[in-house]
């Protein structure tokens, strides 16, 4: 159980935290690549924001840059802090998650030189969900028959393909380019992908990941594993296979040692609550 914000960073051999958080269930773990020496470059956070509203944060530093866990870090602090004076001052939560984003770019630049890192933000209120993407980290929400309900797109040349249509899924998987990134918090053109509102459905699970999870399973893997059944059972599957991929040998299989952080979140089946009708009132009339 938690009532403040979980923030995950550095572990060699995690367990996972389990917690009820914005008026749901979450799963969260982070722990860097196996066998590897240096520290963690993701960082993972969720932040309540009342009862029934919480914003969920995935952050991977760029690997092979300076200070890539320094700029995770501070990414997630700064956006952490807009949203909990934005609590504080009333102030909606897409301007503060917006705003937050702004100024975690900003303490990456003016941090290390050529440090980065992507930034992959979930927002929930009620059962109102929206996307904020820079990088390739991913959101994606499933329905418990298995239905995509939510897919961010990496800003990468084989996640701009799968979008125009000239790769499919398993192809940019396997691509040869499929590391690299063109948009990070850190760079002066940086830009913020804002996703459509979408309203959850009774069983819809959300999962936010870092590389280490999409460039070892693919997508109907994960789909498979997160769409029903207890969340930690859920997760503890996701991680295991993620990791057991790692060091497989087998050509035919992705992957890819890396850090690897996951995030899965579920709303209770059950009656609206005062504070999720509010919200929704309130979407609703600004809409």
């Amino acid at each position: 159980m938690s009532d403040g914000t979980i923030i995950l960073e550095e572990s060699a051999a995690a367990a996972p935290c389990l917690a009820r958080i914005g008026g749901g269930e979450l799963f969260a773990f982070t722990a860097r690549a196996p066998d590897k020496a240096t520290v963690n470059e993701d960082t993972a956070a969720a932040i309540p924001c009342g009862p029934d509203a919480c914003v969920l944060v995935i952050a991977d530093g760029a690997g092979g840059l300076p200070a890539g866990k320094r700029a995770s870090a501070t990414a997630v602090a700064e956006l952490s802090r807009s949203i909990e004076s934005a609590i504080d001052q009333t102030t909606l939560l897409r301007t503060a998650i917006l705003n937050g984003i702004e100024a975690a770019n900003a303490a990456v630049r003016a941090g290390v030189s050529g440090s980065a890192t992507t930034l992959t933000v979930i927002s929930v209120e009620g059962r109102l969900v929206r996307s904020y993407q820079v990088g390739d980290s991913e959101a994606l929400i499933v329905g418990q028959r298995g239905r995509i309900r939510l897919q961010t797109l990496a800003h990468s040349p084989t996640g701009f393909a799968v979008e125009a249509g000239f790769l499919n899924q398993r192809e940019a998987l396997h691509h040869e380019e499929r590391h690299i990134v063109s948009n990070f918090v850190g760079y002066d053109d940086m830009r913020i992908d804002v996703g459509s509102t979408i309203r959850l459905n009774p069983l819809d699970t959300i999962l936010l990941a870092s590389d280490g999870l999409t460039d070892n399973l693919h997508l109907d893997e994960v789909i498979e594993r997160m769409r029903c059944g207890p969340l930690a059972d859920a997760g503890s599957s996701l991680v295991s296979l993620a990791t057991r991929r790692m060091g497989d040998t087998d050509t035919e299989m992705p992957s890819k040692p890396d850090d690897l952080s996951v995030l899965l979140f579920r709303k209770p089946v059950g009656k609206p609550d005062a504070a999720r009708l509010a919200v929704e009132a309130t979407e609703t009339g600004g809409a």
